[in-house]
């Protein structure tokens, strides 16, 4: 009979828990059980000892790496090996002798900003080029990026021309005129806001 384990957690890594088990694709049998708590870190030898009704048939428990509290005392009395694991979850196939899965990062929930930084001081044809290189190297946002106490009298021409290209704009300054005139050109994003603009 393969071993059979236990594995307590709270509410925010119970899925991913879950999915990095069945990604691992073990050669033990496992239950998972959330224990009532939000955060699984925050887990206590008190608490599993108030909390864990049912071991579920486990030959042994184990609980996040940071799990405070005497372990072992809690072992003797449930009648059951109670174990720590490692302290982050993607670290739990790396415990049980697995090769840790790589992150696939072609898929993301995020946009990545590319600035160019010294657009004051190039001319649309510099910027456009800036941008069509920034897009092939992953950029999905265009930062026009305004520098202090210098002249932008192309800003607004540079924003319709990113647009007109299919981009996505945003303008970065701290100056007030400068995101209200890339605002009113189209830009997407204003960035360095702060309370007072």
């Amino acid at each position: 009979m393969p071993e059979h384990i236990l594995f307590l957690t709270g509410k925010l890594a119970e899925k991913q828990l879950r999915r990095t088990l069945e990604e691992m694709e073990p050669e033990f049998g496992y239950t998972v059980h959330q224990l009532g708590l939000t955060v699984a870190a925050l887990m206590t030898a008190d608490m599993i000892r108030r909390r864990l009704k049912d071991t579920f048939g486990a030959d042994r428990v184990l609980v996040p790496g940071r799990c405070r509290g005497d372990l072992e005392a809690l072992s003797k009395d449930m009648g059951i090996s109670i174990e720590r694991g490692p302290e982050e979850l993607h670290d739990l196939p790396e415990f049980f002798g697995k090769k840790k899965k790589k992150p696939d990062i072609g898929r993301y929930e995020l946009r990545i900003f590319a600035e160019i930084v010294d657009a004051p001081r190039m001319d649309i044809d510099g910027i456009l080029r800036q941008a069509r290189d920034y897009r092939k190297d992953g950029a999905d946002v265009i930062d026009v990026g305004c520098l202090p106490e210098t002249p932008f009298p192309h800003l607004e021409e540079a924003v319709r021309a990113l647009k007109a290209e299919g981009f996505q704009v945003s303008v970065d300054s701290l100056e007030n005129d400068d995101l209200l005139r890339g605002g009113t050109a189209g830009a997407d994003f204003l960035l360095s806001l702060h309370e007072e603009t």
